[in-house]
Parts: C-alpha cells; structure tokens; sequence
C-alpha cells in the first residue's frame, strides 16, 4: 500500500488512560517551564500559537479521514487527536454517529474525576442520540 494514503486499517484510536492524564500534565509542566525560561532569556519572543483544527471542533462529525471507529470504543474517553488540546486536560468521546464530544480531565463537581464510573455513566447518557 502507498505510505502517502491513510490506510483505513490503521487505528489512530486510543482510550483516555490515567497514563494519559500524566502525559498531558507532563507536557504542561514542561510547556510552563519553558515558557519561564524564555521569559528570563527575552522579553520580545513570540510564541506560535496553535489553533484548533475546523474538521475537529466539538459537535462536527469526525472526518472518515480518521478510519473506521471500532464499536467498543463508541461513547468511550479517548485521547485527542487536535495538537491544540495535545497540552489541555481534555479528551473526547464519539457516539455512533461519530460526532465528536470533548470533556475537561478536572474533576467535575470537584468529585467525580475522569474515570469515575457515575461521571463515565453520564457521559455516555449525554452523548446517547
């Protein structure tokens, strides 16, 4: 097969892991001390500054791009695919339909973490069409 095209066999998709979340801290850290080294070297730099891709915003269809989605994986956490939120406490969840849904990593109701079974109950409820 040519390497140029997207092989549809090849799954892009991961779950949302606890070693997920720590990689994602991990690149927060590092983005923050650097960020504070450059501001101690220069004053003057400027920063690239990603934006979030349109064919992956919240409430879109994710693109066939993509590949197939397989079933155990509908209405499951998974890790992003954007580079924008590669360093934001985010990951999204497709329903059937394969609309995209994004959620905060932060514990909601200052309770229930990502990996809480009620909050992943509720979610799968939310995305449910």
């Amino acid at each position: 097969m040519d390497p140029l095209l997207w092989s549809s066999e090849t799954n892009c998709f991961r779950r949302f892991t606890p070693e997920s979340l720590a990689a994602i801290e991990q690149r927060i850290a590092d983005r923050k001390n650097r960020q504070n080294k450059d501001k101690e070297e220069s004053q003057d730099a400027e920063e690239e500054k990603l934006t979030p891709q349109l064919d992956l915003k919240t409430c879109k269809k994710l693109p066939s791009l993509y590949g197939h989605l397989p079933e155990e994986l509908i209405g499951e956490p998974l890790e992003d695919f954007d580079p924008y939120y590669h360093d934001h406490k985010t990951f999204m969840v497709l329903n059937e339909r394969r609309t995209i849904f994004r959620f905060t990593a932060m514990p909601a109701l200052f309770i229930l973490g990502p990996f809480n079974p009620v909050r992943k109950a509720a979610i799968k409820i939310l995305i449910h069409s």
